[in-house]
């Protein structure tokens, strides 16, 4: 049997819905109509998390049916929210073994890394370049206590809540960029770089000291860019900016 646990709602995370029947807990939320659709992204959402937290850990092997006999759902939804999370690279498929969580080498840890900050230096240049608009006040704003809610996760040491805030803060500072592609491979490439990270953190007696907590400087960087104009703006922000956190 997995170790699939009743879900909970992660702060600045998902709201997973889906939950385990080994804990005898509703299968849905009562929030509205349940279609496949939502609840093949419900599934893919609570089986993420479960990668993100490290209950799934690298290479750990299951069928369709396990995970649909988990939830105590139908074949065809876990199918689906299974093929969507392979096409994230989270997970490996077999067509006589079924999936696999993918596990990622070192070498792919720092080539992710690597085009992060590429991309992200692209990013930062054009925030600094494109000024604020109104609603991009609004959102860094909000972005600014996603940042206060990272931070202090961090000097807590709580590494799911963490995590949690930290995906949230990036995906909505990719917002700012107007450019769904750029934020959602941004986005994609943090969340797998996480995948990585979580199995060397998890249980690390200086976890405190390892986790990267320099958002407000990312969110200082953007909105002195701003306000000054032309591409120096970006320059305030730390490497760090490209990877989870400090190397492992």
């Amino acid at each position: 049997m997995l170790p699939l646990t009743a879900l909970r709602r992660a702060p600045g995370g998902t709201a997973y819905g889906v939950r385990s029947r080994t804990k005898g807990k509703d299968a849905m939320p009562a929030s509205g109509p349940v279609t496949r659709n939502t609840l093949r992204q419900q599934i893919a959402d609570a089986l993420r998390d479960e990668v993100l937290a490290g209950r799934l850990r690298p290479g750990q092997e299951f069928t369709v049916k396990q995970i649909a006999d988990q939830y105590g759902v139908s074949a065809t939804p876990v199918r689906e929210a299974l093929v969507d999370l392979a096409a994230q690279s989270l997970l490996d498929s077999d067509q006589h073994r079924g999936f696999r969580v993918r596990e990622i080498s070192v070498g792919d840890f720092r080539g992710m890394v690597e085009a992060r900050s590429l991309i992200a230096d692209g990013v930062f240049r054009k925030l600094a370049e494109s000024g604020r608009s109104a609603t991009g006040v609004s959102v860094l704003m909000a972005i600014r206590r996603r940042a206060d809610e990272a931070a202090r996760a961090a000097r807590a040491g709580d590494l799911d809540i963490f995590i949690g805030y930290d995906l949230r803060f990036w995906r909505e500072l990719g917002v700012l960029v107007e450019n769904p592609h750029i934020s959602g491979f941004l986005h994609q490439l943090r969340l797998r770089c996480w995948v990585f990270s979580v199995p060397h953190l998890r249980g690390d007696p200086d976890l405190r000291t390892r986790m990267w907590n320099g958002h407000s400087d990312v969110v200082d960087a953007v909105t002195q860019g701003g306000r000054r104009g032309g591409t120096g703006g970006h320059r305030g922000v730390p490497r760090e900016v490209a990877g989870v956190g400090r190397r492992p």
